[in-house]
Order: structure tokens, then sequence, then C-alpha cells
């Protein structure tokens, strides 16, 4: 892993910078990363900057950062490894991320209030304030940053780009001599179609087993809450939503895969999700 310190100091604990790189950012946009970092070296004097070389490295710079705040310059999974990591290590508490969102999937920071410009956020992290947000935990110790669906639908496909989003001509032709030579395809996994699931909120029974549905999406709601919703299967009239809003939520039966934030999971029989009030912090415009 390579490390870079600026040269001077900062009396300033709030300069006190810890940039980390994510190494796909790095190949989808080196303009922006060389950008935000120029931003950042000139707003806080001793800044140090770390470019790991997979997630092993970042995990090893976040955990060596010291008094340092740390900076993610990376994508929606950056931010979502980088939170996981400090939740494990019960140091979210007292520690406030940012992040320089660069990459394919920003969706997420967006929607969190984070500026997609690597100038504007790169600006917000040396004069944004820090605001704490609900976090929702699984019983693995996953984290939830925003949005859970499952089934995963809109899951990127293995031979899309991550940096850009253009499905390659070459891998194109890998895939039709694939599909020439490979026998037929084998039935859908559990998931991929409505499903029968138990939805629990606070205990609360949503939907039981004898209701096949079709998706369940969790996101936040009131503070210290989130709001779930499923769509029941419909046969002939369109079916209402249910709803409802909790500190946890539990979905068991039929083996299922789910969408967390950027992250495709599973599958798994059951798991429940607590939503942890004000659990993390990141740096937004002021």
């Amino acid at each position: 892993m390579a490390e870079v310190a600026t040269s001077g100091t900062s009396s300033a604990t709030s300069d006190q910078l810890l940039v980390v790189i994510d190494p796909v950012a790095r190949r989808a946009d080196g303009e922006s990363v060389r950008i935000a970092r120029d931003v950042l070296r000139a707003g806080a004097a001793g800044a140090k900057v770390c470019l790991p070389d997979g997630p092993e490295e970042f995990a090893r710079a976040l955990a060596r950062r010291g008094s340092r705040r740390p900076v993610v310059v990376g994508d929606d999974r950056a931010l979502v490894r980088a939170v996981e990591l400090l939740h494990r290590h019960r140091e979210l508490a007292g520690c406030a991320l940012s992040l320089v969102p660069v990459g394919g999937a920003v969706s997420l920071a967006r929607s969190l209030g984070v500026p997609s410009g690597a100038v504007a956020a790169a600006r917000a992290v040396l004069d944004g304030a820090e605001r704490r947000m609900d976090l929702l935990v699984d019983d693995s110790d996953g984290v939830v940053l925003g949005a859970l669906r499952i089934p995963p639908l809109g899951s990127p496909s293995p031979e899309r780009d991550s940096a850009d989003g253009v499905t390659h001509p070459w891998l194109r032709t890998c895939r039709s001599l694939v599909r020439t030579l490979a026998p037929a395809r084998p039935p859908a996994a559990p998931g991929s179609g409505p499903t029968r699931l138990r939805v629990e909120v606070d205990g609360e029974t949503l939907v039981d087993l004898h209701q096949s549905v079709e998706a369940v999406s969790v996101v936040p709601g009131a503070p210290g809450t989130a709001h779930v919703e499923v769509r029941p299967a419909s046969v002939g009239a369109e079916a209402s939503p249910l709803s409802a809003e909790g500190r946890t939520v539990t979905v068991s039966g039929a083996h299922f895969r789910y969408r967390a934030d950027a992250v495709v999971s599973g599958p798994v029989r059951t798991r429940t999700w607590e939503v942890r009030e004000g659990a993390w912090g990141l740096t937004v415009p002021g």
C-alpha cells in the first residue's frame, strides 16, 4: 500500500485527514481522484493519502488512522465497506466519515446528501458538518445505509464494467460462446420470482408464509425506525402493498437473496435487521 503525506503540518485536529483512495476509483476515474486529492491537500496541509491495493489494505489503513478523520474516495461500495469496518470495531460512535464519490455506483452517496462532483465533495469534506444517521444492522453484523430489497432487483450483471456501466464487446462474444457450449440453464435460483416469506416488524407479522410476495423493501423511516413495504403477488387485480414502521425487521421462509445498498447477499433462510438510531456520522455540506 502506497502512503503519501503532504508537506507541512496543521494545528487543527479537524484538518488531520486520512484520505483513503479506493483502487476501483483510481481505475474508474483517475482525473476525479487527482482533483479530489489536490483540493484536500490544499485545504488540509497535514492530510495523509493512502493508496490501498485491495480490501485488506483498505481495512488496515482505516485501523491505523489514529486521531485522523477518515475520508474515503470511492463509490458506494467503498463507503459501505468503511462503515461496516468501523461498526465491527465498534468505532462508529466517535468517528465521522467523509466521502468523495468517484466511480460508477454513487446513487447511495447522492441520496445521503454528498455532492456528486469531485471539487464540491472535497470542499464539503473540508467545510461541511457531521450529520448523524440511523444504521440498519443485521444479525451477522452486516450494515445497510440506504435501502434493502428482496429479491435483489437490478443486480449488476457480472460482465458489466463497474467503472462505466458499459458491457465490453469482447465480453459479449465470450458470453455467446459459453452459451453455445454450455448445457441448458438450470432452473432459476430461489428468490428470482414470487416466493413465500414471513415478514415481521417489531414482532408483529406483516405477511405470513401462506401469501406469496413479489418484493420486500426496507428503507429509512422516521428517526429510529425503518419503513417496510411488502408487495404481495397478485392474480388478476393488483394487490395493494402492505407497509409498517418499526425498529426490528425479520424475514424468514424460503431461501432468499437480498440487496443491501450496492451488495447482494444470501441465500439465507432467515435474517433480522435492527435500527440503530444516530449510529454513524457522515460529513455533508453545512
